[in-house]
């Protein structure tokens, strides 16, 4: 049969990618819910907050929710050999919806609603920052630079937008669900505008592609991962946050510890070449 150029697409990883996409999709949808229902609290009162406030940890948990299906899609691609061009660019147009049009109107118009034009400036700046390091990243991998993998340069874009999520989730725990609490308005926006920079640091950041569905764990790490999960589980409030916090402060960290440690913390040889820094989605 003649090839008429058409990309190949896997199922089971752009099933995943879909999943993304549709959490984000959700997550606006929910969050534009929100924003309706807490312009109409002078007219139907209390219950119409607690509604929006309802709709908007819905949108974070669809966020997290992004999250997930953004790590098993490319871990379904690489177990069964199916990385595609056409699989990196549905993964980054749903990168930009899930991960960068959520955050950003989440942040925007729920915490910095009453702040234009300086919530929508704020949301604007994550949003193209993320959209640039995404369209970076196409480019690269479209012009087959070979440089090792194993590293993102910057933090990735999924990691910036679950930590939003998560400590958003964490802070309305804290203070009984009020999104207009003075607290987020004071830590959300500047996070927002350090994670635009950190996505284009020079911060090197593990991707863990090295870790997938065949790899052995010895028994202490088995019972930690046990112990995280069920911790995670038990305590969804402000879990989620901590692991995503700890992702952005190993960052920092990275640098001064042993290559002993790092090969131990993601499953990398030691010996293997530290020089090559790729780019990151």
């Amino acid at each position: 049969m003649k090839d008429d150029g058409s990309p190949k697409i896997y199922l089971l990883p752009n099933l995943m990618t879909a999943g993304n996409l549709v959490c984000g999709f959700l997550a606006t949808l929910n969050i534009l819910q929100g924003a309706l229902a807490m312009k109409a609290v002078e007219v139907a009162g209390t219950a119409q907050l607690d509604l929006g406030e309802s709709f908007f940890i819905r949108a974070i948990w669809y966020i997290l929710a992004a999250c997930v299906f953004d790590l098993l899609d490319g871990r379904l691609a690489r177990l069964g050999g199916t990385d595609s061009p056409f699989g990196r660019e549905f993964d980054s147009l749903a990168d930009v919806v899930s991960f960068g049009v959520a955050p950003a109107l989440l942040v925007s118009r729920v915490l910095l609603r009453d702040y234009d034009p300086i919530g929508g400036i704020i949301a604007c700046v994550y949003l193209v920052s993320g959209a640039m390091r995404l369209a970076r990243f196409n480019c690269i991998a479209a012009a087959n630079v070979t440089s090792a993998s194993k590293d993102f340069k910057g933090i990735p874009i999924p990691a910036a937008a679950g930590l939003i999520a998560s400590v958003t989730l964490f802070m309305m725990w804290l203070t009984d669900n009020k999104v207009e609490h003075w607290v987020m308005r004071w830590v959300l926006p500047p996070l927002l505008l350090f994670l635009s920079w950190m996505m284009f640091s020079s911060f090197t950041y593990p991707s863990f592609k090295n870790i997938n569905w065949r790899t052995t764990r010895s028994m202490p790490k088995l019972l930690g991962i046990v112990v995280v999960i069920l911790l995670t589980v038990t305590f969804y409030q402000w879990m989620p946050a901590a692991i995503f916090l700890t992702y952005l402060l190993y960052g920092f960290l990275r640098p001064f510890l042993s290559r002993k440690m790092k090969a131990s913390i993601e499953e990398v040889p030691e010996d293997e070449d530290e020089d090559e820094q790729p780019e990151s989605p």
